[in-house]
């Protein structure tokens, strides 16, 4: 009895942990109390057509997320914007999912927002676009997969915020990430000002928004902002190099990447107290796990 009754709590135990830990990746930042009307958003979204983002799942655990608007450099139009939030949906859903890369057609990543659709939406549904967009992107960066941009072409304005939604980023020759808002008279509005600080801190994060700055990959590079320049500005050779290089994090046990994810998120975003409960709250899920127990076997730390 006692056995069987150990087995059960420890079950329960997991369910409840990653029930919570699923909670926190999915709650949205605002709702009603922030004036954040969803319903009414989606329903103006709708109307703004063209374009359309693309998931591809593969048996490797890695997915694909493609922007497609190529008349408009991938810029978001509404209906863009909607599915982007299908898509996180579907991640969010997608268990065996390890990583994932995000990247644009024809050759260019994302020029921000459709400039018609930012023109015919009135101010107080600007606030709402605002918070639409950064309810995606935080759920997008919280998602359980290791994820990359991979950055061709242009990544200017929101586009460039995307970017900063991703774990890492990695560009191709000639490719250049500019946060262009001044220009716009704007600051950044779906969350990539908050989100550089946290990649390049504050006194280059100010630098890159109040001059509008270029940043080509060497610059990136130099700045933390990627990881790595690839060799090709080939559309195909450069996403087989973004999935060679993400693969080598990739590599291994789905639950454990998984858990690395969620440990280090919660080392991210949460106080060092709550932190510190997550990442034994996670590490309970795998002790004990046929990871653990294999590895145990196969290779004893102390050979």
């Amino acid at each position: 009895l006692f056995p069987e009754m150990a087995v059960s709590l420890w079950n329960n135990f997991l369910q409840t942990t990653k029930e919570r830990l699923l909670q926190h990746r999915r709650v949205s930042l605002y709702n009603a109390a922030h004036g954040y009307e969803e319903e009414l958003m989606k329903r103006k979204l709708q109307q703004f057509g063209g374009g359309s983002i693309s998931l591809s799942k593969g048996d490797n655990g890695i997915g694909i997320l493609t922007m497609n608007n190529l008349k408009l450099m991938n810029a978001f139009t509404g209906t863009m914007m909607l599915e982007l939030q299908e898509r996180v949906n579907e991640l969010e859903n997608w268990k065996d999912g390890k990583g994932l890369i995000i990247c644009g057609a024809g050759n260019t990543f994302c020029s921000g927002s459709d400039l018609n659709v930012v023109k015919a939406i009135s101010s107080p549904q600007g606030m709402n676009m605002c918070m639409f967009m950064q309810n995606t992107l935080t759920r997008l960066m919280r998602l359980p997969l290791i994820s990359v941009a991979l950055v061709q072409g242009k990544a200017i304005g929101g586009g460039a915020e995307l970017t900063t939604a991703c774990d890492f980023r990695l560009m191709t020759p000639g490719s250049e990430i500019r946060f262009v808002h001044k220009r716009m008279g704007l600051v950044p509005g779906w969350g990539g000002g908050a989100r550089l600080v946290r990649i390049v801190g504050s006194g280059t994060a100010l630098r890159l928004l109040s001059g509008a700055v270029k940043v080509d990959p060497d610059r990136a590079l130099r700045l933390g902002l990627s990881e790595e320049t690839l060799l090709s500005s080939d559309e195909t050779r450069a996403l087989e190099e973004a999935q060679a290089w993400l693969s080598q994090y990739t590599e291994g046990p789905t639950s454990v990447i998984r858990a690395m994810k969620k440990v280090v998120m919660a080392g991210r975003e949460l106080p060092l107290e709550a932190a510190l409960r997550t990442e034994k709250d996670v590490f309970g899920t795998l002790w004990g796990g046929p990871a653990n127990l294999q590895a145990l076997v196969r290779r004893p730390k102390h050979k």
